[in-house]
């Protein structure tokens, strides 16, 4: 592993002395994620374009994290560039070689560290500002030429999450579930692929969740920066909301999550009708929770990486309430709404 991370390092100064005509003092690699993409900080001389940088080392993905036949994410550019052209919060590059991007650094204080320790007023407005992001985010239009805009939430995406909650979510129960249990499932995912692919597809971050979002020390209402913009595509206006309101690392409470929820809506391109738009996002809550439920589970398995499972009990109590208010409003959604309240609650896991 030490050779592993000298070779990162490696890398980095290799990029800095490229992009920037610059050395770097120092390489400093950041914890890794559940992803195989590397961060590092680094330090420059004086005089440089910054005094520290984040290094965005790239990796080859985990072909497991996505449907076979659809291609993976995108670079990083041209997205980010289109999103800061329109305004939005997102970090200045300073360029690049080798598959290393060099950004600016935002800082290690994200919205999932800071939240938990903040007055209730005040985490509130951290939550008002972000939820203020999807309604811009959703007004940028195509310019031609940026992969977000032919990606899209569509049937294949939403078949794989089923598999992966078919086949380890509910395992959780002890045993493997049954031939019918997981074709239960399957018709309930792809109730949601109708009801995905009958909205109107706006432009979604698509991990829009507090680990994402950075908070600097800036005005009120300008603290918010996104990172990891690459994996952003066209879904139901109501995606980016899921992702942040029904969060595995901040759990807000449903009364907030109602509120922001609705705020929100009202100020989005088209306001959807009050309805469909929470027929949406609770069944878009039970789909992106049960697929974070399946892969913390399945990473753990697989990779031995057990540190997710400390958010499986967050997890759980999202999917139970997203279940159950879209069974509430959609009968197709019963039988599956009988099979995550079957789920054992976890114990959290270190």
């Amino acid at each position: 592993m030490r050779s592993e991370d000298e070779a990162v390092r490696e890398r980095v100064r290799h990029a800095v002395a490229r992009a920037l005509g610059s050395r770097a003092r120092d390489v400093t690699l950041l914890p890794a994620g559940l992803g195989l993409r590397r961060f590092a900080r680094v330090t420059l001389e004086p005089g440089a374009a910054a005094p520290s940088l984040i290094a965005r080392v790239d990796a080859p993905e985990d072909p497991a994290g996505r449907p076979a036949g659809v291609a993976p994410e995108p670079p990083l550019e041209p997205i980010r560039a289109l999103l800061e052209r329109e305004g939005l919060p997102v970090p200045r590059s300073y360029g690049g070689d080798d598959g290393v991007l060099l950004l600016e650094d935002v800082g290690d204080v994200s919205l999932a560290s800071l939240a938990p320790g903040l007055a209730a007023s005040e985490r509130d407005a951290l939550y008002a500002e972000a939820c203020g992001l999807i309604p811009r985010l959703q007004r940028v239009d195509d310019p031609g030429g940026v992969a977000a805009f032919s990606r899209r939430l569509d049937a294949a995406q939403l078949a794989y999450k089923a598999e992966l909650f078919g086949e380890h979510g509910l395992a959780a129960r002890g045993a493997a579930a049954t031939r019918t249990e997981r074709a239960c499932v399957r018709e309930a995912f792809a109730r949601i692929a109708e009801l995905a692919a009958s909205a109107p597809q706006r432009l979604a971050h698509r991990d829009f969740q507090s680990a994402n979002l950075h908070v600097r020390d800036a005005a009120p209402g300008r603290r918010l920066v996104m990172i990891d913009l690459q994996g952003a595509w066209l879904a139901p206006p109501e995606y980016d909301l899921v992702c942040l309101l029904r969060d595995s690392y901040v759990e807000l409470s449903e009364a907030e999550i109602s509120r922001h929820f609705e705020a929100t809506r009202a100020l989005l391109p088209d306001p959807p009708d009050p309805e469909s738009a929470a027929l949406r996002f609770a069944a878009l809550g039970v789909a992106r929770k049960a697929k974070d439920y399946a892969r913390f589970v399945d990473v753990a398995t697989r990779r031995g990486d057990r540190r997710a499972l400390a958010f499986l009990p967050t997890t759980w109590r999202h999917l139970r309430a997203a279940a159950t208010a879209a069974a509430s409003r959609d009968r197709a959604f019963r039988a599956l709404e009988a099979l995550v309240l079957s789920l054992p609650e976890p114990a959290c896991a270190p």
